[in-house]
């Protein structure tokens, strides 16, 4: 399958990186210092979300910004050694033009610029959680991505992990590719299904990327 697009935008843990381990080491941490009880947190999607939404479910309004503040000091603390780049992941960003591409994620910039540091990956943009006032499943981030880029976002393609990244970039107008990295192919919902970007490749073009993904 060919796609032709003019930017492409990938989220980020999940689908450029793997952090799973750290989150969830971070996140029962976390669940126990503030009391959460162990049925209620099974119950919270953490992946995909922003961290102030996963503590607003969980905790009472006065507490979610202290809350906040706590996740992201345990989970920047914890990036060394915690985090891995998926597989091709280096091949295709490395095959991609400078201003063609952006990392979307739900992650503050702090812990997002802590992640990508740590396998080296240096986006020319990145849009975080701080960024935004609405998260995925909204499309706000990745039409700011496309603003920033300044391209159609209907000329964009999103690369994502997570049920609620493939239904912001649905809702943005936006091609979608799922990668069934943390999820089923079941679960997720896109114009295409990869297992991972080692099944994606792309080429520079007078008018933007071609986008080949593997049978």
């Amino acid at each position: 399958m060919k796609i032709q697009a003019d930017a492409l935008l990938f989220d980020n843990d999940g689908t450029l990186i793997s952090s799973m381990e750290s989150v969830y080491r971070c996140w029962t941490r976390w669940a126990r210092e503030y009391g959460i009880t162990a049925e209620a947190f099974a119950a919270v999607e953490l992946h995909g979300r922003p961290a102030a939404e996963i503590a607003a479910d969980l905790l009472p309004p006065e507490r979610v910004a202290e809350a906040v503040a706590r996740i992201e000091e345990l989970e920047v603390s914890d990036v060394a050694g915690g985090v891995v780049l998926l597989p091709g992941t280096r091949e295709l960003l490395d095959s991609l033009p400078a201003g063609r591409w952006a990392v979307v994620t739900s992650a503050t910039r702090a812990l997002a610029d802590a992640r990508l540091a740590e396998v080296g990956i240096r986006p020319g943009l990145v849009i975080a959680a701080d960024d935004i006032t609405r998260g995925k499943p909204d499309p706000a981030p990745f039409l700011l991505a496309a603003e920033k880029l300044g391209v159609d976002p209907a000329r964009c393609v999103v690369f994502e992990d997570a049920p609620a990244g493939l239904q912001a970039g649905r809702a943005g107008g936006m091609t979608t590719v799922a990668l069934t990295t943390t999820h089923q192919a079941s679960e997720l919902s896109a114009d295409a299904v990869v297992t991972d970007l080692s099944a994606v490749s792309a080429q520079a073009t007078a008018g933007g990327v071609e986008i080949t993904l593997a049978d």
